[in-house]
């Protein structure tokens, strides 16, 4: 039988799940590579998907052989993609009527994302509504995804158990984060596949999702 509660919270990865902003990554990526004068495949820039933006800057510096410190990759491509993002963002299919949906029940909400704070605000404070009740970002943690750190975080300064929240992740890093953290971790493919695992749970939308259907994944 399904479950009729709530979720204490629902959790949310920003970049591929709440946003479309993952072109504007790897065309960022790409122009930076240029400016290297190296070459940045699809492929590179889809093997960074879901990982902190310090570990990804890291492994940029390496395959560019840039002098830049990983830092300064890690502005640079943040003020990039902010850029873009200040143009148009591009909302992820069922996000926003999903989360007015949430606010207007009173559900607890996160935004989780490996991404800078100043650029998880940024988006936060454009979806036109007070979306947000937590804000945890990678410049938040000590360990960004696939660690739970960032998920334990955001239910730490929610008040509620991870158990009792469901995560929304686009990426296999971020999706074993929100998993390992004890979450009902609800994968909703994008730009790279979710390989499959028991019990996992992999959605192909967030298109037409009621808070009714959440309801169904406590049994």
């Amino acid at each position: 039988m399904f479950g009729k509660k709530l979720p204490a919270a629902v959790l949310w990865d920003m970049d591929g799940t709440l946003v479309d902003s993952e072109p504007y990554w790897l065309l960022s990526e790409k122009n930076l590579a240029a400016e290297h004068s190296k070459e940045w495949t699809e492929q590179d820039g889809l093997d960074l998907v879901g990982m902190s933006l310090y570990d990804s800057s890291k492994i940029i510096k390496s395959k560019l052989a840039s002098e830049m410190h990983p830092d300064e990759i890690m502005h640079n491509l943040t003020d990039s993609v902010v850029s873009h993002l200040q143009r148009e963002i591009p909302w992820r299919p069922g996000a926003l009527e999903l989360l007015s949906e949430l606010k207007k029940k009173g559900v607890k909400t996160a935004l989780v994302t490996m991404s800078l704070r100043r650029m998880a605000l940024a988006v936060a404070d454009s979806v036109g509504f007070e979306a947000f009740d937590v804000v945890v970002a990678g410049d938040d943690v000590r360990n960004g995804k696939p660690h739970p750190e960032p998920y334990l975080k955001a239910a730490e300064l929610l008040g509620v158990e991870p158990q009792d929240c469901i995560a929304f992740e686009d990426s296999i890093t971020g999706l074993r984060s929100a998993e390992t953290a004890g979450t009902i971790a609800v994968g909703v493919e994008n730009i790279v596949p979710i390989p499959p695992a028991e019990g996992r749970i992999v959605w192909r939308t967030l298109a037409g999702v009621k808070v009714s259907d959440l309801r169904r994944l406590f049994k």
